[in-house]
C-alpha cells in the first residue's frame, strides 16, 4: 500500500532499480509510491551508490526496536550472565552482525557468527543457536553449513554427543593468508598481459605498475600476519597499553 511500511521485496526493487540509474520518480511508480519515499529510504540508507536492500531493511528494523520499548524475547531465549546489560548485549550484536552483512555474509550467517564470537565458551549447540536467534533449526543448519565450508567455524561432539559449533580464532591469520595469495594471482595475472599487450605500451606499464603494487601489499599482509599470529592467542588479562610486538614463532 502506498501509505505502509516499505516491504522487503519493495526495497529489493528499489536496489534494483538503482543499479540500473533509474529515477527516483520511474522507481516510485513502478512501487505505486510517492517519489519522497523513495528518495528518503535510499539517501537515509547509503545514498545511490551505497543502498542494499537486506542493509536497509535491517537498520529500519532496528529503528523500529529503539522507538519500541524493550520487550522480552521470546521464553525460550537464554538469559545474559556475568550482570551485563541485556538491552546493550543485544544492540552490540545486531551493530556486529551488521557489520559482517556489510562484509559480504548473508543475514544468518552473519547472525551465527557473532553468537559464536559474543558468547564467552565460543562455542554453541544448534539449539542454543536457535535460542539465541529465534529462528528454525533448517535456518541454523544451513547457516552453519556454509560457515564451514568457508573455514570461518568447525564443530565437535561435546560428551553428551551433540554437536557444538565452534569459532577457531586462527580463522583470522587463515583469512589473512588466503587474501595474499589472492593478491600473488592478481599479480600474476596482470603480468601475463604485460607479455600480451607490448612490454613498452601503456596498457604494459600499467598493468606491471598494478602487479609491483599489489606484490608488496600481499607480502607486506603475509608478513605482518606471522608477526601478529600470537596476538589471536594472547591472554585476555594482557593490559591494553601493552605494545610489547608478539614473537613471530608460535608454539
Amino acid at each position: 500500500m502506498p501509505g505502509g511500511r516499505l516491504t522487503q521485496q519493495e526495497r529489493q526493487q528499489i536496489a534494483l532499480g538503482v543499479a540500473d540509474g533509474l529515477a527516483y520518480a520511474e522507481i516510485a511508480r513502478r512501487l505505486d509510491r510517492p517519489t519522497s519515499t523513495i528518495t528518503r529510504e535510499v539517501m537515509r540508507n547509503g545514498g545511490p551508490t551505497g543502498y542494499r536492500a537486506d542493509l536497509a531493511h535491517r537498520a529500519t528494523e532496528r529503528r523500529a526496536h529503539r522507538r519500541r520499548q524493550p520487550a522480552p524475547r521470546g521464553p525460550q531465549a537464554p538469559e545474559r550472565a556475568n550482570g551485563r546489560d541485556a538491552e546493550a548485549v543485544r544492540e552490540y550484536e545486531e551493530a556486529f552482525t551488521t557489520l559482517l552483512m556489510q562484509s559480504g555474509l548473508p543475514k544468518m550467517m552473519a547472525g551465527v557468527l557473532t553468537c559464536l564470537y559474543t558468547t564467552d565458551a565460543g562455542s554453541l549447540t544448534a539449539a542454543e543457536l536457535v535460542q539465541r536467534l529465534q529462528v528454525s533449526p533448517a535456518s541454523v543448519s544451513k547457516a552453519v553449513t556454509f560457515l564451514e565450508s568457508q573455514g570461518l567455524i568447525r564443530r565437535e561432539r561435546d560428551e553428551g554427543r551433540r554437536e557444538r559449533y565452534l569459532v577457531d580464532n586462527d580463522v583470522w591469520y587463515q583469512s589473512m593468508v588466503a587474501a595474499a595469495r589472492g593478491h600473488a594471482q592478481l599479480a600474476e595475472t596482470a603480468r601475463q598481459g604485460v607479455g600480451i599487450l607490448g612490454r613498452d605500451t601503456p596498457a604494459a606499464v600499467r598493468l606491471e605498475n598494478i602487479a609491483r603494487f599489489v606484490d608488496f601489499v600481499g607480502e607486506s599482509i603475509t608478513r605482518a600476519a606471522e608477526q601478529a599470529r600470537d596476538v589471536l592467542y594472547a591472554n585476555t588479562e594482557t593490559p591494553p597499553d601493552d605494545t610489547t610486538p608478539p614473537s613471530p614463532d608460535r608454539t
